[in-house]
């Protein structure tokens, strides 16, 4: 599995607060079947002053320590960014990072105002070339009242990333809910775990693929942590790699195969 969200990186935002617990979360994340993690700090002014650079700097120096504890992680880089005025200049500029250097990047929205003009800025991102994907949007305090935005986001061409950790219950059973309701209505092109320690917030993604499973089926749950991470790794084309909604006719459930989606991996790197 590849996870595009997580905060490992020790002490440079509320993630793992030492290289101890760093090494930790690797440890975990490798017994899960993660292969690939992409560190994604927050940027978040006035809290979380991360650059690109001092970014790219930590990875390089845990890439080491990880070498030196013999821990099989690879690692690549992204962050977690809140809204700033200088959001498309700083992609263009690369003073913001990107997922790996792609067209993808991590947008993470207010956890309790709502963005009033949350159309307008996916519009500008995504006629710069940029592919928005949204953080934990089910985790929204006003999730419930602004989830037709959500939706028309993700048909404008944002992407949507759920954190496992939501559809476990580990944020209550309303979080849970909301994120069951993004993956029914077929909207959601990633899990992550969003990882911030070795507590409530691990690492892994295995147990929350398979409760993904049990609603949108295997195929598509693989895509949720394996195809479409790939897909973002190798900046390809979104339109390659839509999200199928549980009630699409020819659907099946957790379990069973599918014939119409045979050969859609190869079809994509094709």
């Amino acid at each position: 599995m590849i996870d595009l969200h997580c905060h490992m990186l020790p002490g440079i935002d509320d993630g793992a607060r030492d290289l101890p617990t760093a090494l930790k979360m690797a440890e975990l994340a490798v017994a899960d079947g993660i292969t690939l993690t992409a560190c994604t700090p927050h940027i978040y002014p006035g809290l979380f002053e991360n650059t690109h650079t001092g970014i790219r700097q930590a990875v390089e120096a845990f890439r080491r320590e990880l070498a030196a504890a013999d821990i099989p992680l690879e690692l690549t880089y992204g962050a977690d960014i809140q809204v700033v005025p200088e959001l498309v200049s700083g992609l263009q500029n690369k003073v913001l990072p990107t997922l790996h250097g792609s067209r993808y990047f991590l947008f993470e929205p207010p956890h309790h105002v709502s963005l009033p003009r949350l159309g307008d800025l996916i519009h500008n991102t995504l006629l710069s070339g940029y592919v928005p994907v949204i953080t934990h949007p089910e985790r929204l305090s006003y999730i419930e009242s602004d989830y037709p935005r959500f939706l028309a986001a993700a048909e404008q061409g944002a992407w949507i990333q759920l954190t496992g950790g939501s559809l476990l219950g580990r944020f209550g059973r309303r979080v849970q809910q909301v994120a069951e309701r993004f993956l029914r209505d077929g909207v959601t092109h990633l899990l992550a775990s969003d990882g911030h320690n070795l507590s409530n917030r691990t690492p892994e993604l295995a147990e929350a693929r398979a409760a993904a499973a049990a609603i949108v089926g295997e195929d598509e749950a693989r895509r949720l942590v394996q195809e479409r991470p790939a897909a973002v790794i190798a900046n390809l084309n979104p339109a390659a790699v839509a999200p199928v909604p549980a009630h699409q006719p020819g659907w099946q459930p957790a379990g069973s195969s599918a014939s119409a989606r045979r050969g859609w991996f190869s079809r994509l790197f094709s």
